[in-house]
């Protein structure tokens, strides 16, 4: 890594190299470096990569004795109390994210659906929420028998953008529920702000975004609570598992009581089953797998983000890519790498056909999410019985017609795509081949949209 450019050396030298091709474009005229460039696949030309992508997730042997010996033992669960391995990762997960404390849990899901209800979420509440994310932030509101209202999405971060808060909040509004998709930040600051000034919990999805910062601090300790995953796909995945995270032992202990099947623990104090609870604990064989793989995480997290800084360099230099905005002082981890995608620059060529044309090139990409509150989940939502005694006819089919305001996340959906976290991890030429690739495809993009 030490003999490749640095950040800001690529961008001096991709900018320089850009103003010269710009000269001679103009000189010999536009179509003289299309003429020259390799071909995209889709074309004749040789794929700009061959040979695959780092396969996700990996296993090493030596994590293999710890979790035998656990298996082998018969104490598998954390029900009983006392020494394990569930213990010893939330001890070691709350140290890396600089939290109080952490919780344990079952699932990404499950972590959001404990942290809303310690924060009081319950039937007949609404909670303010990105609608760019993964469905399960809002299976989480849901099984409060809440309502998701949805916050719009800035396009330029993919985030919620906090502009559009304040005019949903109602006199039912109880949390306001940002996500840092992709393992990109929110913009935290005004979020609280906004919280503060109506008197609003906080509760984070950091579902994607483990080692994830803003402003010096970890996502995960940013709000009232937060909430991880390490599902199978996640950056220190174990097949399922969660996380709660935050700053105080009060809020803690009652989700810990609210995961054990509402039994009584530390602040939180009562007699027998005094309070509503679930089983949503993590088991210790789990644990084993996720402590063995936290130096892993903190290792690959830099090596993402290197090559994430050198593709936004190289991104950035070519017309109708767009690299998304983090904020100020803040450092993404990257679950999903996306990029803002430009048809005008490429000569009419959908992203549909882009993606297709990268696929061809040896490279995986995607569009991102799609605008999922037109999919039915909410129809069958505010159709549904429940929904229909907790809220006024008027209430819910203004709520349905307001999924058409929100402009900025069908922009977003329409103009990201996006490389897997794994293809961040492999070396610095893999990463040159993505970006020949988006090149090849730019400059032949008239030829390409015709053939479509």
């Amino acid at each position: 890594m030490k003999n490749y450019l640095t950040r800001r050396g690529f961008i001096r030298t991709a900018a320089a190299s850009s103003a010269a091709l710009t000269w001679l474009s103009a000189r010999n005229g536009p179509n003289v470096f299309a003429a020259d460039a390799d071909k995209p696949a889709l074309l004749g030309g040789k794929p700009a990569h061959i040979g695959g992508w780092p396969q996700w997730p990996e296993w090493r042997e030596q994590w293999e004795p710890d979790i035998i010996t656990i298996l082998r033992s018969g104490k598998w669960c954390r029900a009983g109390g006392g020494p394990g391995r569930v213990p010893e990762f939330e001890e070691a997960w709350a140290k890396l994210l600089g939290a109080k404390r952490a919780l344990a849990t079952a699932s990404g899901t499950t972590a959001l659906i404990t942290s809303l209800h310690v924060m009081g979420v319950d039937a007949g509440d609404e909670v303010i929420v990105s609608p760019f994310t993964f469905s399960a932030t809002y299976f989480a509101i849901l099984s409060h028998k809440a309502l998701p209202v949805m916050a719009d999405t800035d396009p330029a971060t993919l985030t919620m953008d906090p502009a559009s808060i304040e005019c949903r909040i109602t006199e039912r509004t109880k949390c306001i529920l940002p996500v840092h998709i992709y393992g990109m930040p929110c913009d935290m600051d005004p979020i609280n702000a906004i919280a503060k000034k109506h008197n609003l919990a906080v509760v984070e999805d950091s579902c994607q975004g483990w080692l994830a910062e803003y402003k010096g601090r970890k996502c995960g300790t940013l709000g009232d609570l937060g909430a991880f995953s390490f599902q199978n796909s996640k950056h220190i995945p174990a097949g399922e598992g969660g996380a709660v995270t935050g700053m105080s032992d009060e809020l803690l202990d009652r989700c810990f009581a609210y995961h054990n099947c509402g039994r009584a623990t530390g602040t939180f104090k009562g007699r027998g089953l005094f309070t509503r609870g679930g089983n949503y604990r993590m088991q210790h064989f789990q644990a084993s797998l996720l402590l063995s793989q936290i130096d892993k995480l903190v290792k690959q997290t830099e090596i993402r983000r290197a090559n994430a800084d050198y593709l936004t360099a190289g991104l950035a230099q070519i017309p109708g890519i767009t690299p998304v905005r983090l904020p100020e002082n803040s450092r993404a981890v990257w679950h999903l790498y996306p990029w803002r995608y430009n048809p005008e620059g490429f000569n009419g060529l959908s992203k549909g056909q882009f993606i297709h044309a990268m696929g061809a090139e040896g490279i995986s990409c995607g569009g991102g999410y799609s605008e999922q509150y037109n999919d039915g989940i909410f129809d069958e939502t505010i159709n549904s019985t429940g929904y229909k005694r907790l809220w006024s006819a008027d209430r819910l089919k203004a709520y349905r017609e307001s999924f058409k305001d929100l402009k900025g996340n069908a922009r977003a959906c329409a103009e990201t795509a996006a490389i897997y976290q794994s293809m961040l991890l492999a070396d610095r030429s893999a990463m040159d081949h993505i970006l020949t690739a988006v090149r090849k495809i730019q400059a032949h993009s008239g030829e390409l949209a015709k053939k479509a």
